[in-house]
């Protein structure tokens, strides 16, 4: 198998898990799935058959929590960004001590560290394949085939493969579309567009390559910062380019305009039982129903780490969430507007909630 610089963004609350996530218990360092392990540690756990070295990205309030759950024996180095600047930044901060580590032709790939994969053998077999592609200077990502016309993800539109009688190695991407209404989610789904799971494979001499192509101030700080790693110089450079960064997406930075060019490949992958757990709902799904009583009580989910019995009658399609502070009940057809409740909290001086 081959092997690759695994880089995990640990960043991001996970508001829509409210009042399970909070601030300074993100959603990637919780057991949400009742598994024994958080999902960064399960993320860590499926990478590593081919990862040779480990690179996890986080905000200096998650630092100690982090390094507490990362396991012994492995090649993890953990990065601390002085503020959240979104994903290029994260990512372009490790590619970068990793270049300056093992050099350009270093093969990188970046995953999400809130992520459930219920097949990770199959996410493997899709990395090996986008590998092949980065070898040959495109900027790789993992397509995810949609078990159903979400509107919850973005969508990337694939061009015709490389090769038609293997169309699994991977394909120019056509375009990259943001999250779609219902209607148009379905008309790319009978196109054949594969989900976004914001999966990225290259080496690093490709982004920073890329990178100085289209942000080439970004280039030059990065490159400044990773110049000073393992020196007493670090801290120092962090802190003096690390505010100059431009706050943006991957996606927005590289994957988009490059894909203009035909610069970026896309390799499907099928049956690998992703999600991004990005609500109750989605959490629903992949989980334990929880210990309650029901009665003429279909679909709901229950979630109480209070220990008090919950009942529920005549109680359909509901998620029902309970901490020592807060309760939720949301229908699970509204699940994505739980976001709304952090924010009404916030506005309302409610910190202590947040």
């Amino acid at each position: 198998m081959k092997r690759v610089h695994v880089i995990i963004p640990a960043g991001g609350v996970g508001s829509r898990l409210w009042p399970l996530s909070r601030k300074d218990r993100p959603k990637f360092l919780l057991d949400l799935r009742m598994s024994g392990k958080s999902l960064l540690q399960e993320t860590i756990d499926r990478l590593d058959p081919m990862a040779q070295s480990f690179t996890i990205v986080t905000g200096k309030a998650h630092e100690e929590a982090v390094r507490a759950q990362i396991p012994q024996g492995r090649d993890i180095t953990v990065l601390v960004e002085p503020q959240g600047r979104d994903s290029m930044p994260a990512i372009g901060f490790a590619a970068y001590i990793i270049r300056q580590r093992f050099g350009d032709d270093a093969p990188i790939a970046s995953f999400a560290a809130d992520h459930a994969i219920s097949h990770p053998d199959v996410l493997l077999s899709s990395v090996s394949r986008a590998l092949d592609c980065a070898e040959r200077g495109y900027v790789v990502t993992v397509g995810l085939s949609p078990s159903n016309p979400s509107t919850a993800y973005g969508y990337i539109a694939p061009g015709d493969p490389f090769d038609q009688n293997q169309p699994e190695n991977g394909a120019i991407v056509s375009s990259f579309v943001e999250k779609p209404d219902e209607q148009t989610a379905r008309s790319y789904v009978e196109a054949g567009y594969l989900w976004n799971a914001g999966m990225f494979i290259m080496t690093a001499g490709t982004l920073a390559r890329r990178l100085a192509q289209f942000h080439p101030d970004m280039a030059l700080h990065l490159s400044k910062i990773a110049e000073a790693w393992g020196s007493a110089d670090f801290d120092a450079a962090l802190d003096e380019h690390w505010p100059l960064l431009t706050k943006i997406a991957i996606d927005h930075a590289i994957a988009e305009p490059l894909s203009l060019e035909g610069g970026v490949a896309v390799v499907p992958a099928r049956d690998m039982g992703w999600t991004d757990v990005g609500d109750f709902d989605a959490l629903a799904d992949i989980s334990p129903k929880g210990e309650a009583l029901r009665i003429d009580s279909p679909q709901t989910f229950v979630r109480s780490m209070t220990g008090q019995k919950i009942v529920l009658v005549g109680a359909e399609n509901l998620a029902v969430i309970a901490t020592q502070d807060a309760i939720l009940v949301v229908d699970r057809n509204r699940a994505q507007d739980v976001k709304k409740v952090v924010d009404s909290l916030s506005q309302n001086g409610q910190a202590e909630l947040l």
